[in-house]
This record gives structure tokens, C-alpha cells and sequence, in this order.
């Protein structure tokens, strides 16, 4: 039985611009920074790090009820809200959500980090579950974001969470391309979220992988470059709609790109720090499985979070691949390190570069690093002829995926 090819046709985003993909794809496009201080996070002892990109206040109780929220922490009132947004940009109607032909695979690095210190703050100190309501599990639960989009749109398909911090949303749309390859469902609701919390940047303080130029949020984090100093965590949700070929062609469904390959493998050298030679099998899979050559590649999205470590493994493993010209860049100078939600908002970013056949730079880029320089960095808006493009996401705990898109031409 011949494998299904499976394409993108919707898009959904909640991120540090604000609801909705229109914002995100403003701000970038724009070459905004939507890093803040985060003042108050210095009540907390020992936080070096007073940096994050949280998404924008709204009025979740205007767009959500109460019989939904009461079982959502931010991160899942994201991953929802996008998830709507897909939906609707899709085209698919609720008929069809309910055939249970349509999956979700939307992850997260946890549950609700907020809902956890909630939770802790009642139960900890007399020890007692005294006052604690029967909601508050499912948002601290690790798949709180896709049980919640199922509740919330009535969905009977397959329902996977990989939590796999960094590499969340990857995997998922990784984990969506095999299932709907397979046949085993028509379409999927594919990505992941998180959210700001500063137990989450006091992580990446603790492995003195956060930025610390606390009096200059917008010039970090500053992936590449010769002064980078660190990660700065961000918040939202984005969601893209996988769907076979012919039923997108079935309905009449714009398409805005394929999904032609997926490369995931562990690197068992270290639990924290990255290594080269697994970031470039990850990419040689994706390509292997795409049936492309490196002079095919037009473009990588690069995962750099503007570590030390993390950039110059990345970019020698990319000229290792693809060579020292294809045009590399990395969106998380604009919106941080969405975390869970970062391979699918960038893919959201990827999917308008190749229709608008554009390259967006690295933001905060002025001095590439040399051990960073061997890959083609990208420090301006680009015209270009994108066809094929390879897209990184990497975690701690050894998980390495990229993925292989395609622009379909009419």
C-alpha cells in the first residue's frame, strides 16, 4: 500500500505578538523583539534570568467558557485558541471533527507550570488537598493541552502528546505526517505550547544556559552572534492542520506546503549538552526519507536558542549536511524559545517565507560568531527561490528532529 503524501492546510498561532497567526507573522516580518523584563521575577532568589517573551494578556473568558477553562492552565488555553484558529482556517466543519478520522498530536515540556505552583502553594504547607478543585489535575496533567483541544472541538480521532520539551511540537507534527502517511487518519491537529513562568527560565538559570542582559531585553537572545549569552524563554501555542493530499484536494482546501520527510533520533553522548554528529543524522534522515540531495535544500531553519554549546554544534552539523551556502537562519531572536510551541510556530513562519518566497534574518545578529560563520547566516530580509527547506528543533535529554517541507507549485 503506498504511503499517503501529506500536506499543511491550516495555520494557528498564539504568540508573544499576540492572538492569532496575522500578529505573529506582522512582528516578524517586521523585525520586532517581543522580549520583556520581567521585573517582578526578582523576588525570587538566585534567578539571575529577568528575560522571557509571554504572550500578551487577553480576555481568555470572552473567547472561552467557563465549562472549558476550568480545566486549563495558559498553556492549554493556547494550544485551544490555535487550535480553533486551524480549524477554521482549514475550512473543516465540527461534522467532520466528530468522524473520528481527525487526530490531535500536540505537545508540551509539562503541564501547566503555573497550575503546578498553585497546586503546591495550597497542598504543601498544612499538607492537605483541603481547597484544591477537581479541575486543577487536568491542567497539570503532561498531555493537558491535547485532551483539552479534543474536549474543546469534540474530536473522536487519535490523541498523542509527546513532551519532549524543545523538540515537542516537532515530534508531533513528526508523529501527524506518519499517522496520516499510514492511513490511519485523514488529518491532524499537529503542534504544541507552553508558557512563561519563571520556574521554567530558572531551568535554563540553573545550567547557566539563560541570557542575563536583563537592562536590554530586545537585543537577546542573539542566536549566532559573538556576544550571545543565552536563552530567553517565550509562551504561546501553534497548531498547523496535516491532512492527506487527496482529501485536501477532495474538499478544495488551500494548501500551503507539504511535509515530505521527518528525521528524529536520540544522541546518548549527554543528557544536556548537543551534539553535532546527532544533529546531522536527525537532518540526513529527514533528507533520506525526502529523497532530496543538500543541493535541493534552499533554506534551514535553524533551532539556535543562542547558547554557547547549542549554535556552533548546530551550524557546523548544517554545513556538515547541506553545505557552507544554503541561507540559515533562526526566529527565536524575535519571539525567544517558545519551548513546546517553538517548532510550530517557526513552521508557521516557514510556511509564509515560502509563499511570499522570502528569507527572514536572525534578529539581533550583528557580529556572527566564526565557530557559528561556517553556515550561511542570514542578517537581512532576502529575496529567494524557496522550494525545499529543513527545519531543526533540538531538546535536552538527547532529541533530535527536523523536518523536510516543500512548496507546492500551481
Amino acid at each position: 500500500m503506498p504511503l499517503k503524501r501529506v500536506v499543511i492546510t491550516g495555520r494557528g498561532a498564539v504568540s508573544p505578538f499576540g492572538l492569532g497567526v496575522q500578529p505573529l507573522l506582522e512582528g516578524i516580518w517586521a523585525g520586532r523583539s517581543a522580549i520583556r523584563a520581567m521585573p517582578e521575577w526578582a523576588r525570587i532568589d538566585g534567578l539571575k534570568s529577568l528575560l522571557a517573551a509571554p504572550v500578551p494578556d487577553f480576555a481568555d473568558k470572552e473567547l472561552l467558557p467557563r465549562s472549558l477553562r476550568r480545566t486549563m492552565g495558559p498553556m492549554a488555553k493556547y494550544a485551544t485558541l490555535a487550535a480553533l484558529e486551524a480549524v477554521k482556517d482549514a475550512g473543516i466543519d465540527q461534522s467532520l471533527l466528530a468522524t473520528g478520522t481527525i487526530g490531535v498530536a500536540v505537545g508540551s515540556t509539562t503541564g501547566s507550570p503555573s497550575a503546578y505552583e498553585d497546586f503546591y502553594r495550597t497542598f504543601l504547607p498544612a499538607e492537605t488537598i483541603g481547597g484544591i478543585r477537581s479541575g486543577e489535575f487536568f491542567k497539570i496533567m503532561g498531555h493537558s493541552c491535547a485532551a483539552n483541544i479534543c474536549l474543546a472541538l469534540g474530536i473522536h480521532g487519535e490523541q498523542w502528546s509527546p513532551v519532549s520539551a524543545c523538540a515537542s511540537s516537532s515530534q508531533a507534527i513528526g508523529l501527524g505526517y506518519l499517522l496520516i502517511q499510514a492511513g490511519r487518519q485523514r488529518a491532524m491537529l499537529c503542534g504544541g505550547a507552553d508558557e512563561v513562568h519563571h520556574s521554567v527560565t530558572g531551568v535554563f538559570d540553573v545550567v547557566r544556559a539563560a541570557s542575563l542582559q536583563n537592562d536590554n531585553p530586545a537585543a537577546t537572545p542573539r542566536p549566532f552572534d559573538a556576544e550571545r549569552d543565552g536563552v530567553v524563554c517565550g509562551g504561546g501555542g501553534g497548531i498547523i492542520l496535516l491532512e492527506s493530499y487527496e482529501s485536501a484536494r477532495e474538499r478544495g482546501a488551500r494548501i500551503y506546503g507539504e511535509i515530505i520527510g521527518f528525521g528524529n533520533v536520540n544522541d546518548s553522548e549527554h543528557i544536556a549538552n548537543p551534539h553535532e554528529g546527532s544533529m546531522a543524522r536527525a537532518m540526513l534522515n529527514a533528507m533520506d526519507e525526502s529523497k532530496i540531495s543538500p543541493a535541493e535544500v534552499d533554506y534551514v531553519n535553524a533551532h539556535a536558542t543562542a547558547t554557547l554549546l547549542g549554535d556552533p554544534a548546530e551550524a557546523a552539523a548544517i554545513a556538515k549536511v547541506v553545505g557552507a551556502s544554503v541561507p540559515t537562519s533562526s526566529f527565536k531572536g524575535h519571539i525567544g524559545h517558545t519551548l513546546g510551541a517553538a517548532a510550530a510556530l517557526e513552521t508557521i513562519v516557514l510556511l509564509e517565507m515560502l509563499q511570499r518566497q522570502e528569507i527572514i534574518p536572525t534578529l539581533n545578529l550583528a557580529n556572527p560568531d566564526p565557530e557559528c560563520a561556517v553556515a550561511n547566516l542570514v542578517r537581512k530580509i532576502e529575496k529567494r527561490a524557496l522550494t525545499t527547506v529543513l527545519k531543526n528543533n533540538f531538546a535536552l535529554g538527547g532529541v533530535n528532529a527536523a523536518l523536510v517541507l516543500r512548496r507546492l507549485t500551481p
